[in-house]
């Protein structure tokens, strides 16, 4: 079996990529921090021969080193990553601390790996924040400069361009994405589309920033896996590559599908269920918007998930898993964050 390493496999992402890439028959060694918004229901895998988990902070550099030089990893997916923009405005070190110091250790250990010789790609996953507020009309190319607004994404584009630096100076083999909002199964309902769909079964206020007008382009999790595991296979080294659907939807929008199509799965409305315009996030960007071709044309990468059908999918799995939503700590996600400067 090939050996995969996923840094933050038990977050939303990771856990959905780890599993596809189980089906997939590769070993998966799993390194996570464990932290609040990790996945605990994974524990369902952990007796599986070709998966590993390794409790670990991807700033401890020497336990990295051991680890790479151990399993000697075709490909490395960095996903560990504090992504909450709200979290970063309350409390900026920690996004500093993962996403900018973290990477700079995976690259660390993996220059290691490079001096003995030992063959692995780096897919390191960014976002399409890194660009900031994108006028109508127009979409970013991967060559569109990076201009972040919250300590987030500032955090990310600085992990990117440690990245760039690295493939350059030292020739690392590595790529990397900007990729679209996410939703689907095990997404902590911090974010908006499980925030939403949990209030409507708990018969809660559905709140939108501002008027609800922010414009963002959504990507099923299963979509995101198949264009990761194709960077894995053919991205070209040194490049970057957007993974967006090319379709905008405003917040407001976006609400009012979700209340429709609950309604149309027989989920019932509360009387308390209403949309609830909230004071704005802190420098708040109103649109992000990625210029898709090179990954269609390069990568024969095209999103298979309609929004209306990934959204009934993913109302039916946070109905039909429940548990998931138990095991979690409402005090981590119920309190409006992102308004203490």
């Amino acid at each position: 079996m090939k050996k995969i390493i996923v840094t933050g496999g038990s977050g939303f992402i990771g856990s959905n990529l780890v599993n596809f890439l189980l089906k997939r028959k590769y070993f998966v060694i799993n390194l996570d921090k464990l932290t609040y918004s990790s996945n605990k229901l994974n524990d369902k895998i952990r007796n599986k021969k070709n998966y590993k988990l390794i409790k670990i902070d991807i700033n401890n550099k020497n336990k990295l080193i051991k680890i790479f030089k151990k399993y000697k990893p075709k490909a490395i997916f960095n996903l560990a990553a504090e992504t909450h923009v709200d979290r970063s405005i309350d409390g900026p070190k920690n996004f500093i601390h993962t996403n900018i110091n973290g990477t700079f250790n995976i690259l660390e250990a993996l220059r290691f790996l490079q001096k003995k010789q030992i063959e692995t790609k780096l897919i390191h996953i960014s976002t399409d924040e890194v660009y900031g507020d994108i006028k109508k009309g127009t979409r970013s190319k991967e060559s569109h400069k990076y201009e972040p607004s919250s300590p987030y994404s500032a955090s990310k584009a600085s992990a990117d361009h440690l990245v760039k630096s690295y493939i350059r100076t030292f020739k690392l083999n590595a790529v990397i994405s900007n990729c679209c909002n996410n939703y689907g199964p095990y997404q902590f309902p911090e974010k908006l589309i499980p925030k939403i769909i949990t209030n409507i079964f708990n018969n809660k206020e559905l709140p939108i920033y501002a008027k609800g007008k922010n414009s963002r382009e959504w990507v099923h999790v299963e979509d995101h896996c198949m264009a990761l595991f194709k960077l894995y296979l053919k991205g070209k080294n040194g490049e970057s590559y957007n993974i967006g659907t090319g379709e905008n939807l405003r917040n407001i929008d976006l609400v009012k599908k979700i209340i429709k199509i609950c309604k149309t799965m027989k989920i019932k409305i509360g009387n308390k269920t209403k949309i609830k315009f909230v004071k704005d996030r802190p420098g708040h960007d109103f649109r992000y918007a990625l210029d898709n071709k090179k990954i269609f044309k390069f990568l024969k990468w095209k999103p298979k998930i309609k929004l209306n059908d990934g959204l009934a999918i993913t109302i039916s799995w946070y109905l039909n898993n429940k548990k998931f939503l138990k095991n979690i700590s409402k005090k981590n996600y119920d309190k409006r964050l992102g308004l203490n400067i």
